[in-house]
């Protein structure tokens, strides 16, 4: 059952990062579409999508090395930190 929450946990962290990838476009370019957001924001969001990828790798050596639940509670970091960006209101 853990390696089965560890593989859900691993495609919604990898379903998250090419979302972030898909609309990056739109966040950090220079297009008239776009936010044309800054530096930090660009590092900010580059950082979010390699955290998407390392959350399952982590929770997969963790869980290896016997520690289920920190396993498991790392590899679903990426969701709960997008569930909570949706919780926020949007800035006026």
């Amino acid at each position: 059952m853990t390696k089965v929450l560890l593989v859900v946990a691993a495609l919604v962290d990898l379903a998250i990062a090419v979302l972030l990838v898909g609309v990056s476009g739109f966040v950090t370019g220079g297009g008239p579409e776009s936010m044309n957001a800054g530096g930090f924001a660009a590092a900010a969001f580059w950082a979010a999508v390699i955290v998407c990828i390392a959350a399952p790798v982590v929770g997969f050596i963790l869980i290896k090395n016997g520690r289920t639940a920190a396993g498991l509670a790392a590899a679903f970091v990426p969701p709960a930190g997008a569930l909570a960006a949706f919780l926020l209101p949007a800035p006026y």
